[in-house]
């Protein structure tokens, strides 16, 4: 059962006409394009489809026009999904919106999720179904009204007038006056599929590009908070990157100025720190002062070359001071 699936599966390479087919078919709708579902009413009986039974049908309302209507359909999906224990995220604020390109994933899901759960059950009466949903009677009368009127305007043929057999008559003596008219097609019914493809085309290419779009300015936004972080914001690297986020001219200069920056403070020396500053001076210190030791060799060459009158003196000032050794 695929719940999610990734961007590149097949089921994201199913076009538009096979999607259409596939919603006309299960539920006996007559959609031209896929936009046409962004009520969320044929998802909730595209799923019921797939679940006999499972959708509360008379709940959802196939006549929403508004997004506070669309989004009541969509609570009843959710609710659906997480019956069911699917996890895929459903984007209300997209869908709602009738957006091309969106709604045609979000179907290409459907799809895929609804094949891979069918077990071949062909006794699902939409129809019927629809009749308890709000909307769903006047939905199913204007499919079965356009499905009719589609085919009989293909096979229904009037009974030709007396007028129309005397242009038939000279038609048929004048043979390139036949051709000419069996070879010109009208001009606005051979633009007007052409111009819908292009259309459709058109608003897929700026539905793609306000996703690139709003994807790097997340990616910019980020950026610049983290520029921001309090004891990191005066750094000369941040510093040379706000500079290029927030550069207005676009003479391209503002790479090579940032690169500048940064080179600059690279070659500056750094100062020492107060901590630095006090370990030198406090191992100046020690050195003078294992320099002032006084030598005990030396001390004993000295001591022999005194008279007895200063040892004598110095042995004095030993006893005076307390040293443990003259106390016995």
């Amino acid at each position: 059962m695929a719940t999610n699936i990734g961007i590149m599966d097949a089921a994201y390479f199913v076009g538009r006409s096979e999607i259409l087919a596939w919603i006309n078919s299960t539920l006996q709708l007559n959609l031209s394009k896929v936009e046409e579902a962004c009520s969320g009413a044929v998802h909730c009986q595209l799923l019921d489809a797939a679940h006999p039974g499972i959708v509360p049908m008379h709940k959802v309302n196939f006549d929403a026009k508004n997004e506070y209507e669309m989004i009541q359909n969509y609570k009843v999906l959710q609710d659906v999904f997480n019956k069911l224990k699917i996890t895929k995220h459903i984007e209300v604020n997209k869908l709602v919106k009738g957006r091309p390109l969106d709604n045609l994933e979000f179907m290409q899901w459907m799809k895929r999720y609804c094949d891979s759960v069918n077990s071949g059950q062909h006794n699902y009466n939409p129809l019927e179904r629809r009749e308890v949903c709000k909307g769903g009677r006047e939905v199913s009368k204007k499919s079965a009204h356009s499905q009719p009127s589609n085919k009989g305007g293909s096979t229904a043929q009037r009974p030709p007038s007396s007028h129309a057999r005397r242009n038939d008559v000279s038609s048929t003596g004048n043979p390139a006056n036949q051709a000419a008219k069996v070879t010109r097609p009208s001009p606005a019914a051979a633009a007007a599929p052409a111009y819908d493809e292009q259309i459709t085309g058109l608003k897929l290419s700026i539905d793609s590009l306000e996703k690139e779009r709003d994807f790097y300015f997340a990616k910019l936004r980020d950026i610049e908070i983290l520029c921001q972080t309090p004891g990191i914001e005066h750094s000369p690297v941040f510093a040379a990157i706000q500079k290029i986020l927030y550069a207005t001219d676009d003479n391209g200069n503002e790479l090579a100025e940032a690169q500048a920056m940064i080179s600059g403070c690279l070659q500056e020396p750094e100062p020492l720190s107060p901590i630095a500053e006090v370990s030198e001076e406090k191992s100046s210190s020690e050195t003078h002062k294992r320099k002032i030791i006084t030598n005990p060799e030396f001390d004993a060459a000295g001591s022999a070359n005194l008279s007895p009158r200063q040892r004598l003196s110095d042995v004095s000032d030993v006893h005076h001071s307390g040293s443990p050794l003259m106390t016995c």
